[in-house]
């Protein structure tokens, strides 16, 4: 991944590690039958996915990138270097304010926080106060939500615009609201949409201009 500097790329590393370190803890305290609130665990898109992302971005150089959900800003640090070198703005949605806090607390040192706007709330609510369009969206909440959320910002998503939803093949537990959100995808007639099986899984979707059908 092509960062802008070498102090962004030692932030993600951080962030790579800690994910690690937190990974390992959770199995070990699941195989003593330990209850863990996944909440205080980093749950990245991953190093392929984010590669991915920061890739798509600066060829496809969207102006208005939306993510939904924040958490601790792995991908949301990604998405913010990249728009910083297309020429781009994000806008990142996230319901707990505190994990909102420490992604913010790694923006500003990063020195990306012109290029990214913070909005704490509902996602539904926070996508219906914002007037768009969206060229690029990251989908990465929780899965129950992501029909409500395609459905609230599908009229405001660009022509030629990006929608990329996450954890689409795992964890095992969402994936009935996964393919839910597949279902509910394919019913928009001028969206055409592909599983890309890489990290946890991810659901491409791409809106056809007026006038131009699906292949």
């Amino acid at each position: 991944m092509d960062f802008s500097s070498p102090a962004i790329e030692a932030i993600f590393d951080r962030l790579v590690e800690r994910h690690e370190r937190e990974r390992t803890k959770m199995r070990a305290l699941r195989a003593e039958g330990v209850d863990v609130n996944v909440d205080d665990y980093l749950l990245p898109v991953g190093p392929n996915v984010a590669r991915f992302l920061h890739s798509l971005i600066l060829s496809q150089r969207p102006q208005t990138v939306l993510e939904l959900g924040t958490s601790y800003g792995y991908s949301t640090l990604v998405l913010a270097d990249a728009v910083s070198q297309s020429g781009g703005r994000l806008i990142t949605i996230e319901i707990a304010d505190y994990k909102q806090e420490h992604a913010r607390g790694l923006i500003n040192e990063a020195g990306l926080s012109e290029f990214v706007e913070f909005r704490c709330g509902d996602a539904v609510e926070m996508i219906n106060a914002e007037p768009g369009p969206f060229n690029f969206v990251l989908l990465d909440i929780w899965k129950s939500l992501s029909v409500p959320c395609l459905e609230t910002l599908y009229p405001k998503l660009a022509a030629e615009g990006i929608i990329i939803a996450d954890n689409i093949i795992e964890p095992e537990s969402a994936r009935d609201s996964a393919r839910n959100y597949r279902e509910a995808v394919k019913t928009y007639t001028d969206l055409q949409t592909t599983l890309i099986p890489i990290g946890s899984g991810i659901e491409l979707s791409v809106r056809w201009p007026a006038g131009h059908s699906k292949l």
